[in-house]
């Protein structure tokens, strides 16, 4: 009994298993290995991505809270960035006293990021609780101002004449101009 196979079906069968052959080494050879760094490289980025989705909800929770102080405090923040004028501070706040005269401004102390003045008043009120008018109306002022004890009440008359250290407190032009240069 002979065989008969025809040329054909020899060439495919070579073809066959060469190909046969070139999958199980491209397989043993290339996909495996590549299939385990895969492997590694797939558990390392969920960890970085779970990293990442940590930092960015930090930074989510931060910038939301940053914006939350930003629209509560916004006059505060302006109220640092303006230059104290006695003339406008006298003109805003005279209806509470019958006189108000400020000394000249001194400079106390100069920080990096705040400059201090010392304003020493004088003042001839009707009653304590002008007083107490004016320093509910400073603290709703366009500036930072700190009212330093003691506060000296004299009576004299009808009248009562205070006199108190007031600290002023802005923003540091200079530092703030280099800094935005800087950057």
């Amino acid at each position: 009994m002979k065989i008969s196979i025809s040329r054909q079906h020899i060439y495919l069968l070579y073809m066959l298993t060469f190909f046969l052959i070139f999958v199980l080494l491209f397989s043993f050879a290339v996909l495996i290995p590549e299939g385990k760094e895969y492997r590694k490289d797939r558990v390392e980025f969920k960890k970085e991505s779970k990293e990442l989705r940590r930092y960015q909800n930090f930074h989510d929770d931060v910038q939301a809270r940053l914006k939350e102080l930003q629209s509560e405090n916004r006059n505060i923040i302006t109220a640092f960035d303006a230059s104290f004028d006695p003339y406008r501070f006298q003109k805003q706040h005279r209806d509470y006293f019958s006189a108000l005269t400020l000394s000249k401004l001194l400079q106390v102390s100069n920080d990096n990021e705040f400059i201090a003045y010392e304003v020493n008043t004088t003042s001839e009120i009707s009653s304590p609780k002008s007083f107490y008018d004016f320093l509910d109306a400073v603290n709703k002022s366009d500036w930072i101002i700190s009212v330093e004890f003691p506060i000296n009440f004299k009576r004299d008359g009808e009248m009562i004449k205070s006199s108190f250290t007031m600290k002023v407190f802005s923003a540091n032009n200079d530092s703030n101009s280099t800094k935005k240069v800087a950057e």
